[in-house]
C-alpha cells in the first residue's frame, strides 16, 4: 500500500470500528443493567433495545450509499456520525427503557458503513482493495474485543449513561477524523446501483445469510450470557475476568486459521469450520451446566469461530462481488447484518421471555445449522494473487 492508501484505510477502518464499538459496548452489561430501570424487567423490551439499532440501520444503509454517490462520501459520513452521537446522548440521558430504545433507534440512523466501504474503494487501488477490506474486518474484531473486555470495567465507574456518553463523544471526535485526516477523493460518479446482479450472485447470498445469522445469534446470546454469569456468582464489574482470557485466547488461536484461509487457499474449509464452532458453542450453552468455568470454556469455542468469520467475511464479499459491483455488494451485506441484529434482539427477547435461556440457545443452534448446510455447499473462493 502507498502512504495515502494506508492513511485512508487506517482512518476509515477506525471510524468503522467506532460505530461497531457503539453497538458492542452495551451488550455485555445491558441485560443486567436493564433490571434496575423502569421497563427493564420485561426481557422482550430489553431485546428490542438491543435490536432497535439494527432496524434503522437496515432501512438506511442503501440510502446512505446512494446519497454518498451523489454528494460525496465525507458529508454523508460526517452527518451520519453526528446523528449517531445524538442517539448516544439521548440514550445516555434516558431513565427508562422507552427512551433508551429511542436513543438506539437514532443511533441506527447514522448508518454510514456502506458509505465508508465505498470511500475505501475510492481511495485504494484494485490490487490493494482486498487488503483494505480485510483491515476493516480486523478492526471490527478488535473493536468487539475491546468492547467485550472493557465494557464491564467502564460500566463499574461511569454506569450505562456514562457508556453511552463516551460513545457519543468518540463519535464527535470521529467527525474530525473524517474532515481533516481522511484524504479527499474526487466526487464519485453516480451509477445506478445494480442490486439485481448482486442479489443473483449465489455465493454472495450465502455470505449475506451467514452474516444475518452470525449477528442475530450473537445479539441473542448477549441477552442471556451476562445474566448467566451473574446467576453463577460473578458480578457485572468482574465479567472482564471471563471475557479477557476468552477474547485473548480466541484471537491468538484464530491467526493460523486466517493465514490458512488467505495464503494457502483454505478459505472454504476455514469458514465452514468456524460456523461449526459457533454451532457447537450454542448447543453447549443450551445443554451444559452454567458454572463460570464452563460458560467461559464454551465462549472460547464460540468466539474462536465468531472472530474468524468477522475478520474474513468482509474481505470475501469484496473478492466475490461481480465486476465493479463492490459497493452494491457491501451495501446489501451490511443491510442483512443489521437485519440480523434486529432479529436477534426481538426474537431473542421473546424466546427468553416465553421459554427461558435454553430455548434461546437451541433456536440459535437451529439457525446456525441451516447456515452450516448452506456454507458447506459454497464454491472455494479464488486464491489471493
Amino acid at each position: 500500500m502507498s502512504a495515502p492508501e494506508r492513511r485512508a484505510t487506517v482512518s476509515l477502518a477506525a471510524i468503522f470500528a467506532l460505530r461497531m464499538l457503539g453497538l458492542f459496548m452495551i451488550m455485555p452489561v445491558f441485560s443486567v443493567y436493564a433490571k434496575t430501570i423502569p421497563g427493564g424487567n420485561d426481557v422482550f423490551l430489553v431485546g428490542v433495545a438491543l435490536g432497535a439499532y439494527g432496524v434503522t440501520q437496515s432501512l438506511l444503509y442503501i440510502f446512505y450509499g446512494w446519497v454518498s454517490d451523489r454528494v460525496g462520501r465525507k458529508p454523508v459520513i460526517a452527518t451520519g456520525l453526528v446523528i449517531f452521537a445524538i442517539g448516544s446522548f439521548v440514550a445516555a440521558s434516558a431513565h427508562d427503557m422507552t427512551w433508551i430504545i429511542v436513543g438506539r433507534v437514532i443511533q441506527g440512523m447514522g448508518a454510514v458503513s456502506s458509505a465508508v466501504i465505498a470511500f475505501i474503494a475510492d481511495l485504494t487501488s484494485e490490487q490493494n482493495r482486498t487488503k483494505a477490506m480485510a483491515m476493516v474486518g480486523g478492526s471490527i474484531g478488535i473493536s468487539f474485543a475491546v468492547a467485550i473486555v472493557g465494557a464491564p470495567i467502564v460500566f463499574e465507574f461511569v454506569g450505562m449513561s456514562g457508556l453511552f456518553a463516551i460513545v457519543g463523544v468518540l463519535s464527535i471526535l470521529a467527525v474530525g477524523v473524517v474532515l481533516w485526516i481522511v484524504p479527499d477523493a474526487p466526487k464519485p460518479v453516480h451509477v445506478r446501483a445494480p442490486f439485481a446482479e448482486v442479489l443473483h450472485n449465489v455465493e454472495l447470498l450465502r455470505l449475506n445469510f451467514g452474516v444475518l445469522v452470525l449477528h442475530a445469534t450473537q445479539t441473542a446470546l448477549f441477552l442471556v450470557v451476562p445474566r448467566l454469569l451473574v446467576d453463577a456468582g460473578l458480578p457485572v464489574a468482574d465479567h472482564w475476568e471471563v471475557y479477557l482470557p476468552v477474547m485473548g485466547l480466541s484471537f491468538f488461536a484464530m491467526v493460523p486459521a486466517i493465514i490458512a484461509a488467505e495464503k494457502r487457499g483454505k478459505m472454504k474449509a476455514v469458514l465452514v469450520s468456524a460456523v461449526a464452532l459457533i454451532l457447537i458453542g450454542q448447543l453447549l450453552l443450551g445443554a451444559a451446566p452454567h458454572t463460570i468455568l464452563i460458560v467461559a470454556a464454551i465462549l472460547f469455542v464460540y468466539f474462536l469461530g465468531f472472530n474468524v468469520l468477522e475478520a474474513s467475511q468482509p474481505s470475501l464479499v469484496s473478492k466475490l462481488a461481480p465486476g465493479t459491483r463492490k459497493g452494491a455488494a457491501a451495501g446489501v451485506y451490511n443491510t442483512t447484518q443489521s437485519i440480523g441484529l434486529a432479529l436477534g434482539g426481538f426474537a431473542g427477547g421473546w424466546l427468553l421471555k416465553s421459554g427461558g435461556p435454553s430455548v434461546v440457545f437451541y433456536a440459535c443452534s437451529g439457525l446456525v445449522l441451516c447456515w452450516l448446510i448452506i456454507a458447506a455447499n459454497m464454491k472455494a473462493p479464488p486464491r489471493r494473487g
